[in-house]
């Protein structure tokens, strides 16, 4: 069997790519290029409404393609039953005054982790909320110093509805004991292929707010 058709039987595992937490979903030429590197000609790349880029990559090859997208300022992240990166604003008054330092902190600790469903957090620096928080299954709302959680929200389909305040008047470490916290009760008690929202309804809010304690 020649190289061509080992390579063409071996296994294609997705990737999803992010260009990190910034001003805005940008990616720079040099970024593309080295892309491009990755992909085959024949291949389609799926842009998501998470402002990640779906990818398929052979297999024997997945780490070192993570280790050159990675050098270049790319993030990468598993496909399927995971938390996805977290969607965020343009940071448009400033990284400092809407909270990148967190949102950067926030998404590394949440982003790639399993979970029964893919759960989508989002992430906005001021009440402008343009990273749609309240639509999301998690999501992040900073109030001048303090930040808010609201969880459950839903943007599409006939159950679609705004989350609902979790919490407020959260510092920054406060914040990701919440988030922390919200996800692993979803780990632990969330049946497979149960949505976020739907959890949350069969659990119950109330249930989770006395679960979830800040140190």
């Amino acid at each position: 069997m020649t190289h061509v058709e080992n390579q063409s039987q071996e296994k294609r595992i997705p990737l999803a790519i992010h260009p990190g937490i910034g001003f805005g979903a940008k990616l720079t030429a040099k970024q593309l290029m080295v892309l491009a590197q990755h992909v085959a000609e024949d291949t389609e790349i799926e842009l998501t409404t998470f402002q990640q880029l779906y990818i398929e990559v052979l297999e024997s090859k997945v780490e070192q393609t993570k280790k050159e997208l990675e050098a270049v300022g790319l993030d990468c992240y598993p496909v399927g039953l995971y938390v996805k990166s977290l969607r965020t604003c343009n940071f448009c008054q400033g990284a400092e005054e809407e909270g990148m330092p967190v949102a950067i902190e926030l998404n590394r600790r949440m982003a790639g982790r399993e979970v029964p469903f893919p759960l989508r957090p989002a992430y906005t620096g001021c009440p402008n909320a343009c990273g749609e928080p309240l639509i999301n299954d998690i999501g992040v709302l900073k109030r001048k110093e303090h930040y808010e959680v609201y969880i459950g929200g839903q943007a599409r389909g006939e159950d679609a509805t705004t989350g609902l305040l979790f919490r407020d008047q959260l510092t920054p470490e406060q914040l990701y004991q919440v988030v922390d916290q919200l996800i692993n009760l979803y780990q632990q008690n969330g049946k497979k292929r149960e949505k976020f929202s739907r959890f949350i309804n069969r659990y119950g809010f109330e249930q989770l707010q006395q679960e979830v304690k800040i140190g």
